[in-house]
């Protein structure tokens, strides 16, 4: 490490040793909240190199040891959420999403991950976007990503077709809540994945779009026998015919309504019936 480095570093070991110890008991209550915005914004004044300095506290298992330094940057976190603190939490995000994808360790990325997920803003959507494949690291990542939103879908969609497993079906229903048109085409080819849930996950996504293609589709995800699957699939076909509906595709709509009641004629399935009369 450099002396500039060491100096840095001894710095901000005294802002953060700011921070109160814990009391007799080992119970942590924290500095008063004018004191921790003292706190806050000596780090911010020092500009991305400060709060990259934070992050190199941390350990990567949360322990105990390293308390002070997760409460600042959980507390930076919050606090940057102020109107007028736009600039101060672009840097952050920033300079925390400088911290993914490298060598820090994978606890360390995760309760970073987890920070972007309260401040994080389109600046970090790329680093997060890479840490999709990533088991260890891949749901605090989508789950910041969909915090943000601004740039989210571009990543998921860019991850998608390396995904495996548990970070695929992670990736498809994050495409169906943030209803990404743009993905309407491989989720039509992941509603016939050998997986069940990710079949179910893709058919729900094309709902969400209204996804005038995915009528077929829909239509076949609701007449399947296993009870859960055909339940899971009746509901998406029914939520596309009410999206279909709204964006003026009436035709389309009335074809999945009409199905629907035709073909629900067992007792148990009677609500099914009713909610298909109504759409038509």
């Amino acid at each position: 490490m450099r002396g500039d480095d060491v100096i840095l570093q001894d710095k901000l070991a005294e802002i953060v040793g700011q921070i109160p110890e814990l009391d007799k008991r080992g119970t942590f209550t924290g500095p008063t909240w004018d004191d921790a915005i003292k706190i806050f914004d000596s780090l911010l004044a020092g500009g991305p190199e400060s709060i990259v300095g934070v992050v190199a506290m941390l350990r990567e298992v949360d322990d105990g040891t390293d308390f002070k330094a997760r409460y600042v940057i959980h507390g930076l976190a919050q606090y940057l959420g102020r109107p007028g603190k736009e600039a101060a939490r672009a840097m952050f995000s920033g300079a925390l999403a400088s911290q993914l994808g490298g060598d820090r360790p994978k606890g360390v990325q995760g309760y970073v991950a987890r920070q972007l997920h309260v401040a994080g803003g389109r600046e970090a959507a790329s680093a997060l976007g890479k840490l999709l494949a990533d088991p260890d690291v891949s749901e605090y990542a989508a789950q910041a990503l969909l915090a943000i939103r601004a740039g989210a879908a571009e990543e998921f969609r860019k991850a998608l077709p390396e995904l495996r497993g548990a970070e695929r079906l992670t990736a498809i229903q994050a495409l169906g809540v943030l209803a990404d048109a743009e993905s309407a085409e491989a989720l039509r080819k992941a509603a016939t994945h050998a997986d069940r849930d990710t079949r179910l996950a893709a058919v729900w996504g094309l709902a969400r779009m209204g996804d005038v293609g995915a009528v077929e589709i829909a239509l076949k995800a609701a007449d399947v026998d296993a009870p859960y699957e055909r339940i899971k699939g009746t509901s998406s076909a029914l939520l596309l015919a009410e999206k279909l509906v709204a964006s003026g595709k009436k035709a389309e709509a009335t074809r999945i309504f009409k199905h629907l009641y035709e073909t629900r004629q067992d007792p148990s399935e009677a609500y099914v019936r009713e909610a298909a009369r109504q759409g038509l």
